[in-house]
């Protein structure tokens, strides 16, 4: 028997004015997505873990500096000294969103997958070898997984509480010999917040530094590492609301200064030679080539519109349209909402700027007899809704998990409103109720709707956009 999957009125209007409006202006909120049955719908966008929508305020800002778009560090002319400005203003910007000590070095890179690479080509070395071993969970992104594959390395299994897991990287960390502790801030699969400042303590008390993949905190949660006592954080800007592509590494300079350059090129030297090469230190060592400017002077913007939310009415806000689609999945029969902590709070409850635990804007979720990808095209193709399916870029996780073939994740943030949850229930509620309304088939590893004539933008290749897709099913 399928229960009600909407909460009582009452409950339902208190959430309603937390979160029946966007918290900020989004670019391209109102698009419409055609609908495989004809018409139109407004685009449900919840698919922000993934890469969340530009804030309008960063696009505005983004056409006022582009007409002064140069090469930086470089160039004596005008639009040269006003990028050079611009971007060397960021890092200031972006050490003082995250709570940065005032010696801390602010890279640029490409995302947080770049800015842990870079941090792996800088661990610290005794006779020629690393120092020590880097310890991590296994329920990590790629992104904080696979870069310390090629270096000494432990990994734990994270156990079924909190508070238990915490207990064995204590017991991980007394054997000695780890140099480094890498863990996610949040969980980009169910969207559960790891206590950052007890790790940090932790891995201190052991002589380790801690590193915190912020990729997915950073755009839901308040950041300060200095308080924190974090020594180095990652995130990306195309999560952060600003798009063109740039990431950030944040961190003490001792490793960095000491540490390979990350990329060997023009801007990375005190002097060139033939066969040899003296290097700088600073940024600018790991920074080689011309940079991405506009992306930094993105990212830098959007930390700013950020920093200005009320903390309260921004947790507020997610908190109301979490805890409604939760609560809506849950009463839907064959639909399974995910965890990986027993005992890991459900919205941010807890308290403080940045709880020790809780959860962000992300949860993840199977329907019982539907391959996680078509739900993701019926929803996409017969409601206009985006949500993500696969695993996730974290595949020891959804293994433990018992989900080795994926599961589906609607994340949402700053631009979301309640009924984007609200349509994603009803959707879920009529393919339980009558089933698919349209055939589909597997086109390159991707569910498709077949017979798909649905039109695009006049400069948008008129595809269902499988090309290239990535479904990593293979085990």
């Amino acid at each position: 028997m399928t229960t009600a999957i909407f909460p009582v009125a009452t409950e339902f209007q208190a959430r309603l004015a937390l979160a029946g409006r966007p918290l900020a202006a989004v670019t391209g909120a109102e698009i419409q997505a055609p609908l495989i049955t004809g018409g139109h719908a407004r685009y449900a966008n919840l698919d922000y873990g993934a890469s969340a929508p530009a804030l309008s305020v960063v696009s505005a800002y983004l056409n006022e500096i582009l007409p002064y778009y140069a090469s930086v560090h470089r160039g004596a002319g005008y639009a040269s000294q006003i990028s050079t400005s611009v971007y060397e203003n960021a890092r200031d910007i972006v050490r003082d969103f995250v709570g940065g000590r005032p010696g801390d070095s602010v890279i640029f890179t490409r995302n947080t997958t770049d800015s842990l690479n870079l941090l792996a080509g800088c661990l610290p070395l005794r006779d020629g070898r690393p120092a020590g071993e880097v310890l991590y969970l296994d329920i990590e992104h790629h992104a904080n997984l696979l870069p310390w594959q090629n270096v000494p390395h432990r990994s734990v299994v994270a156990a079924a509480t909190l508070a238990a897991t915490v207990d064995r990287l204590r017991d991980e960390l007394a054997r000695g010999g780890v140099s480094l502790l890498a863990v996610t801030g949040a969980s980009n699969v169910t969207g559960e917040i790891l206590p950052i400042r007890t790790l940090a303590a932790l891995a201190h008390e052991y002589g380790a530094r801690i590193v915190v993949d912020a990729a997915q905190l950073a755009p839901h949660r308040r950041i300060n590492i200095a308080a924190d006592d974090v020594d180095y954080l990652a995130f990306s800007g195309h999560k952060l609301y600003a798009p063109f592509g740039a990431g950030v590494l944040v961190g003490r300079t001792d490793w960095l200064d000491a540490g390979t350059p990350h990329l060997a090129g023009g801007g990375a030297v005190r002097d060139a030679r033939l066969d040899s090469v003296s290097w700088t230190t600073g940024p600018a060592r790991h920074e080689g080539g011309s940079p991405n400017v506009l992306g930094a002077a993105a990212l830098a913007r959007a930390t700013q519109v950020i920093a200005a939310l009320d903390p309260e009415q921004w947790q507020a806000h997610e908190d109301a349209i979490r805890s409604f689609l939760v609560e809506g999945l849950q009463g839907i029969e064959g639909v399974t909402v995910h965890r990986i902590f027993a005992d890991s709070a459900s919205d941010s409850s807890t308290g403080g700027d940045q709880p020790e635990t809780g959860t962000i804007g992300v949860v993840n979720f199977s329907v019982e007899g539907y391959d996680a990808g078509l739900v993701a095209a019926y929803l996409s193709a017969e409601h206009g809704i985006g949500l993500r399916d696969g695993r996730f870029c974290a595949h020891p996780l959804l293994k433990r998990l018992g989900l080795p073939a994926g599961s589906l994740r609607a994340s949402f943030g700053l631009g979301s409103r309640l009924e984007d949850a609200e349509r994603l229930l009803a959707g879920l509620q009529q393919l339980r109720q009558n089933g698919l309304g349209w055939d589909y088939v597997v086109d390159a590893g991707r569910w498709v709707p077949a017979n798909d004539t649905r039109s695009y933008p006049h400069w948008a290749p008129n595809t269902p956009g499988t090309a290239g897709a990535a479904p990593c099913t293979l085990d």
